[in-house]
């Protein structure tokens, strides 16, 4: 990780679940890091959470990434404040379970999760990789997907109506980002993760899955694979790593 010591990280959904743990091991590894969420109480607490000889290196930020304007804003001061975006980790995502594709008056959840999903990742992305070419960097856009961007599970607790299909998007692209990349003449690298099953906010259905016996991931593990694929040599691109909890049924 060396070559990433006091280089800048992005990292959307930073609130809790992988978000916060993503964000407090790159402060860990030697980043500055910009730590995004609608919450920011809950931000300033997982600064505080911190040792505090590194609490200055963890910088919280309220932004909502479904609001194209506040992403603007917000890259825009990262580059008046640190000189611009090294690493995007894009990790902000909403599940809503229990609501069909078919059910009746269930346009603001489908809705919120296009706009999440799939919307803020083409904002957020732009900014970061803008950045990146401006300058001339060898960054690195890491994008939280998941084993629903490949197939789409039965699980047991019910139809996860558009969620699959805002993953399935990000899988197409993720591999479009490559392509786009490398035709702009970039050493730019984009990683797409695709966790099975996590143990974080995003479902409400985790103690329901605890109960059936379903096994879960940490938010740590996913860190920890995040930290990896930043670890690799600059001709390495891991373009996708897909982890899953060891037995998970679905």
């Amino acid at each position: 990780m060396e070559r990433w010591q006091n280089k800048v990280a992005v990292v959307t959904g930073a609130s809790s679940g992988i978000g916060a743990a993503t964000a407090t091991d790159l402060v860990k590894n030697g980043f500055i890091v910009v730590a995004l969420a609608r919450r920011e109480a809950r931000l300033r607490e997982n600064q505080l959470a911190l040792p505090e000889n590194l609490q200055s290196r963890y910088h919280p930020r309220r932004c909502d990434v479904t609001n194209e304007d506040q992403v603007k804003d917000t890259f825009a001061w990262i580059e008046t404040k640190f000189g611009g975006t090294d690493v995007l980790v894009n990790n902000a995502g909403v599940v809503a379970m229990g609501v069909d594709l078919a059910s009746p008056d269930n346009t603001q959840p489908m809705r919120n999760i296009v706009e999440t999903n799939i919307m803020a990742v083409l904002y957020c992305v732009r900014e970061a990789f803008n950045s990146m070419k401006k300058r001339k960097a060898d960054g690195h856009v890491v994008i939280m997907n998941s084993i629903t961007g490949h197939y789409i599970p039965v699980v047991p607790t019910g139809s996860m109506n558009i969620y699959p299909a805002s993953q399935f998007a990000v899988t197409a692209m993720v591999e479009t980002y490559r392509q786009e990349f490398a035709n702009a003449g970039t050493k730019v690298k984009v990683t797409s993760i695709c966790p099975g099953g996590v143990s974080t906010e995003i479902s409400p259905d985790v103690e329901a899955l605890k109960a059936a016996g379903h096994p879960l991931l940490n938010p740590e593990d996913i860190s920890n694979a995040i930290l990896y694929v930043l670890s690799t040599p600059p001709h390495v691109q891991v373009h996708q790593l897909t982890i899953r909890a060891l037995g998970e049924k679905f």
